[in-house]
């Protein structure tokens, strides 16, 4: 089937991204995916990881997305996630602290670290800085 589906990518903060694509690939929690237009409904939940799409000009495009939901429809993908910015918008410098501060609470032997909470955040660091190095 030819055609573009619209993706919408949004944070309760604001809109991410809001425009027609060819398809688009998702980190679903039960694996990736990928909707293009003609694709069965379905929701799932999102794992941390990266959105990456064709636009509508066949350019390569790139989000962070950090969990949240994603609802597919034959025309429409949406993901309401809980952060999301852009490939070009990421701070490595910000990702890169935001690692080390996680990975020194992980270190520490004390029973007052919330360890799911650092390590969520470790992989959330780890996943800006390998999408803001990637080269395409």
């Amino acid at each position: 089937m030819a055609g573009n589906i619209t993706l919408e990518v949004v944070t309760p903060e604001k809109v991410v991204v809001s425009e027609e694509v060819q398809i688009a690939v998702a980190p679903g929690s039960l694996g990736e995916f990928g909707v293009l237009v003609g694709h069965t409904t379905f929701l799932t939940t999102l794992k941390t990881g990266t959105i990456h799409y064709t636009g509508a000009d066949g350019g390569q495009k790139y989000i962070f997305a950090s969990g949240g939901f994603a609802e597919a429809l034959p025309d429409k993908l949406t993901v309401l996630a809980e952060s999301a910015e852009r490939r070009r918008d990421i701070d490595t410098e910000r990702a890169q602290a935001a690692m080390d501060r996680a990975q020194k609470r992980l270190e520490k032997e004390t029973d007052d670290i919330d360890f799911a909470r650092a390590k969520a955040a470790l992989e959330r660091a780890i996943n800006r800085i390998r999408l803001s190095e990637t080269r395409q």
